[in-house]
């Protein structure tokens, strides 16, 4: 069974491609309807996976912040106490505030850096998920199209009488399914 979007694409694809053609017709083709429509079934139930993963990156991008704030502010206090208990010497007190400030620039510098680099990662997988995403709809798309296309190629029941034309088969009406 597969399991991602694109591989069901694919073998969507690869049913359209390896289909028979219609007599005296290079651009359509048989397909399995059933076939066809459970793989588009399969398709629409795997989009909802690929979201939850984009929300999941996003909650590790806010987890990621989060953790870089805490360990910042953790940083910054511990600069503070530590600024505190050299503040008993005059000496002591220039050389606590330097390193004071000094911990808290790298702590702030650490946290921009970690920001940046939650959000330059999160941006690249959205991206890279969104892209994933549209190719695959844009797929399903042009697999319709093309499904309908052929499935338009297959004759008509003759009018009025219920019976098949020649052939035997009955068209697929996608215009029917969606009502």
């Amino acid at each position: 069974m597969a399991t991602g979007v694109e591989e069901l694409v694919d073998m969507l694809f690869a049913m359209i491609d390896e289909a028979k053609s219609v007599p005296l017709s290079s651009e359509k083709c048989i397909i399995e309807r059933d076939k066809a429509l459970d793989l588009l079934d399969d398709i629409k139930a795997q989009f909802p996976m690929e979201l939850g993963e984009a929300k999941k990156l996003l909650a590790a991008r806010a987890d990621y912040i989060a953790s870089a704030k805490r360990e910042a502010e953790l940083i910054r206090k511990q600069a503070e106490e530590k600024a505190r208990q050299m503040l008993a010497e005059d000496e002591l007190l220039a050389q606590a505030k330097q390193k004071s400030n000094e911990m808290v620039k790298v702590a702030e510098d650490r946290s921009r850096e970690l920001r940046r680099a939650a959000n330059e990662y999160c941006e690249d997988a959205l991206r890279r998920t969104e892209e994933a995403v549209s190719e695959a709809y844009d797929e399903i798309k042009r697999s319709r199209a093309r499904f309908r296309a052929a499935a338009a190629g297959v004759q008509q029941p003759v009018a009025g009488t219920g019976a098949v034309a020649p052939g035997g088969r009955t068209v697929y009406d996608a215009a029917a399914d969606e009502n």
